[in-house]
């Protein structure tokens, strides 16, 4: 399965449902600057789609990170919690925030394919 978008900017690779990944965009990165912080969701939390499941602060500003999906988290990176900058220099890899077990896969449908997304992005 290839990686999804959410117009908040996340993105959402569903390869493995059961720890599906979550980071933001390369645009939402861009877009907050140098990244200085990021609060994760505790595991074993639950949220619904669309609901905030944490924050990433940079130089410039905060900003919430958004449930692409509904579900449960089941592992944080606790590698981007010691080093927030890791969201600036790889956010698509080594810069994932969480990993979520899907409560209902029919929501990655509602998400942005790569090149639905980049024209979003282009435009927003």
């Amino acid at each position: 399965m290839s990686i999804k978008f959410s117009k908040e900017h996340e993105w959402i690779n569903a390869a493995n449902p059961e720890a599906a990944v979550v980071g933001i965009t390369v645009h939402a990165q861009d877009a907050l600057g140098d990244v200085v912080f990021v609060d994760l969701p505790a595991v074993g939390a639950t949220f619904n789609q669309g609901e905030v499941a944490g924050v990433v602060e940079s130089v410039k500003a905060a900003a919430d990170v958004y449930m692409p999906v509904s579900g449960e988290i089941v592992e944080v990176n606790e590698a981007l919690r010691n080093d927030p900058a890791l969201a600036n220099t790889d956010p698509l890899n080594t810069g994932w925030f969480f990993k979520v077990k899907l409560s209902d896969p029919s929501q990655l449908d509602g998400l942005m394919d790569e090149t639905a997304y980049g024209d979003f992005a282009a435009n927003s």
